[in-house]
């Protein structure tokens, strides 16, 4: 097996957990690979740091599965690696809908399955990990005995490894417009076409931290997809519901997800642009008791955090200013590069601007079904807050 040998200076981080090796951090590869080789990793003394894929290609050279000398990285490692994800998630309590396999976090770097109940959509987002496809789908197959899995590789992402994007088909072809439950509530999942993986299962505990502050309230919901986070309200009890999404298809999504639970008499989605509209709005003083956020990523890249942050700030702002005294905001971020304590502080930022006193709810992260490893930056993404407004 071919060696890869740290420089001395990354040791700590390796040491600590972290499972990415950039290009720049080895001092010396010992041997010829290709990418997707299982190479063995040794810090700068010799002693050994783990196995895992390399590609020549990215920008991340090696990527750790195993810091166990004497696991050896085969078909029954995938198997055994996603058992144990599964019985993670069972412990848990979610046994319907969940990340089954949430990349690093589950000892699996740059591959994400999600189980929405007997179908399966699953994302291998680096060389090394499309290299073992086949022995993931063999898991799957043998572990739940799915009615369908769907691979949603259509992510640029790929490219940066020398994939091409693409999707369709693990299994038997099967209808990929699917329903699921979710805390009491029916979704319709368009596996094929919607974004991601077809729904954000991210938010699933989140929308049930709603159910107190929406009963009796006139809410308004921005960026909301096919609005979950709007059903729910209307559900746990609100008098009225309005949501807003720039995507036609999203807000005909969120329309029929409103019949489909009988809440289209309390809850309508229309197509706007809600950057435009919350500053409309704002200046009509139109006025409502819960505005919720919840908007798309707006920055891949570390050089448009600053780009980012004004985003956040602006919707913010605007949103604290349709809220009637007294009433609550919802809002969401879940750009990774933007870390928990530089959200805050854009929200505080945005109140002292709208000239509003917040009081905090409530302020957490993304579900529990996608666990959050310390000192692994990008699985400490999601930020959900709730905060009174005065």
């Amino acid at each position: 097996m071919v060696k890869v040998y740290l420089k001395k200076k990354i040791t700590p981080r390796i040491a600590g957990g972290h499972p990415w090796i950039f290009r720049n951090e080895v001092d010396r590869v010992a041997g010829e690979v290709k990418a997707g080789d299982i190479v063995e990793v040794s810090y700068s003394d010799g002693k050994f740091a783990g196995r895992g894929y390399i590609n020549p290609q990215s920008q991340i050279l090696v990527r750790l599965l195993t810091r166990n000398r004497q696991e050896v990285i085969d078909e029954q490692f995938f198997h055994d690696r996603i058992a144990r994800a599964w019985l993670y998630r069972q412990k848990l309590g979610y046994v319907e809908n969940c990340r089954l396999v949430f990349g690093e976090a589950d000892e699996l770097p740059a591959l994400v399955i999600d189980k929405f109940n007997d179908y399966f959509v699953l994302q291998t987002l680096s060389f090394g990990m499309e290299c073992w496809k086949p022995a993931i789908v063999a898991a799957l197959q043998s572990i739940f005995s799915p009615k369908g899995i769907y691979e949603r590789n259509d992510v640029p992402v790929r490219e940066l490894e020398g994939l091409k994007q693409q999707k369709g088909f693990l299994s038997t072809p099967f209808d990929t417009n699917i329903i699921i439950n979710e805390n009491g509530l029916k979704f319709h999942v368009d596996i094929e076409n919607g974004q991601k993986t077809g729904y954000f299962l991210d938010q699933q505990d989140n929308r049930r931290a709603i159910q107190h502050i929406v009963k009796g309230a006139d809410v308004l919901g921005a960026f909301t997809y096919t609005g979950t986070f709007e059903i729910h309200a209307a559900h746990y009890g609100a008098k009225s519901v309005l949501g807003l999404d720039i995507s036609e298809n999203a807000v005909a999504q969120a329309n029929r997800n409103a019949a489909l639970n009988g809440l289209d008499n309390i809850c309508r989605f229309e197509a706007m642009n809600a950057f435009d509209v919350l500053k409309q709005w704002g200046k009509e003083g139109r006025q409502y008791d819960v505005v919720m956020l919840d908007p798309p990523a707006f920055t891949k890249s570390r050089e448009q955090i600053q780009k980012a942050i004004t985003g956040y700030k602006e919707i913010n702002l605007r949103g604290m200013k349709l809220i009637k005294n007294g009433g609550f905001l919802v809002t969401s971020s879940c750009t990774n590069l933007v870390q928990p304590d530089l959200f805050l502080q854009t929200i505080e930022m945005a109140a002292k601007d709208a000239r509003k006193k917040i009081r905090q709810v409530t302020f957490q992260a993304q579900a529990s079904d996608h666990p959050i490893i310390w000192g692994v930056e990008n699985t400490n993404y999601l930020k959900f807050l709730i905060v009174e407004v005065s």
